[in-house]
């Protein structure tokens, strides 16, 4: 992968998640060390969050609640914004992705593969405010791992997802940009950042409600100096921190989805 891959993935600093170098992290998300692992993240945060949400889904009540502290996302307002439905045997959980072309979808690596169980074949849902419903769902069974993503420390947790036949782009579905030439060595700092998701509204994995509306939450990215005094065994160079002031931040459910800044007025992954 580029180097600026490692860049592209906002996976929440939550109990229930994981850790990532490719992470963007809040200050207010201080969680012991031992929980900061992909370890069986399929079977104890996945399948149970998905399990909530198919339930709350097939009751057929709407309840605008998810990304803590955010808003609902309208149709077509975040166009790169991929669903993932992870297929285990027997089970179904789920995460987010980012569209970067009509072939593929950038998301965590231990969305896919978590040291105890290894997704056989994804469906992609896009162009969708929710997720067990509606849009264009594709399938997807080829994807790859960082090289160097490592499970218990979750370093390098990055995946490429491949389409099995290019999606439509369409005013609903979209790639989104991605950083290049002096955009690569942009930190972000003091930019608004948008974050996106399915995901839950509470930081410990409550809010599930019907339909799973897609939801945003603005983000301002402060400086990984800000960061360092309370992840100081965990911060790496490479993540982008953002501030979760006000009760906003990303929550379970949500990580391997986009956070993006607005540059030459349309979106850019962060």
């Amino acid at each position: 992968m580029k180097s600026y891959d490692m860049k592209f993935l906002i996976v929440t600093f939550l109990a229930l998640t994981a850790v990532t170098s490719a992470r963007h992290i809040t200050l207010e998300d201080v969680i012991e060390l031992e929980k900061h692992s992909a370890y069986n993240y399929l079977g104890k945060v996945g399948v149970p969050l998905a399990e909530k949400l198919r339930k709350a889904e097939d009751e057929g009540i709407r309840d605008p609640s998810r990304i803590v502290g955010g808003n609902l996302a309208n149709l077509g307002q975040f166009p790169y914004q991929a669903g993932l439905l992870l297929h285990l045997p027997g089970r179904t959980p789920f995460g987010g992705g980012i569209l970067v072309n009509n072939r593929r979808i950038l998301t965590a690596a231990h969305n896919l593969a978590d040291a105890v169980s290894s997704v056989t074949q994804i469906t992609v849902v896009l162009g969708s405010t929710t997720i067990f419903a509606g849009g264009t769902r594709l399938t997807a069974n080829s994807f790859v791992l960082h090289e160097n993503y490592h499970q218990a420390t979750t370093r390098n947790d990055v995946a490429m997802i491949y389409l099995q036949s290019a999606v439509g782009i369409s005013n609903i579905i979209a790639p989104i940009a991605l950083p290049s030439g002096s955009q690569l060595n942009e930190n972000f700092v003091g930019d608004v950042a948008v974050a996106s998701g399915f995901g839950s509204t509470s930081d410990f994995g409550g809010g599930v409600s019907a339909n799973q509306p897609l939801r945003f939450v603005n983000l301002p990215v402060i400086s990984n100096a800000e960061c360092l005094p309370i992840f100081p065994a965990n911060l790496q160079s490479s993540n982008i921190c953002t501030s979760g002031a006000g009760g906003r931040n990303i929550c379970i459910g949500d990580s391997g989805g986009p956070l993006a800044v607005i540059r030459n007025n349309r979106p850019l992954l962060a």
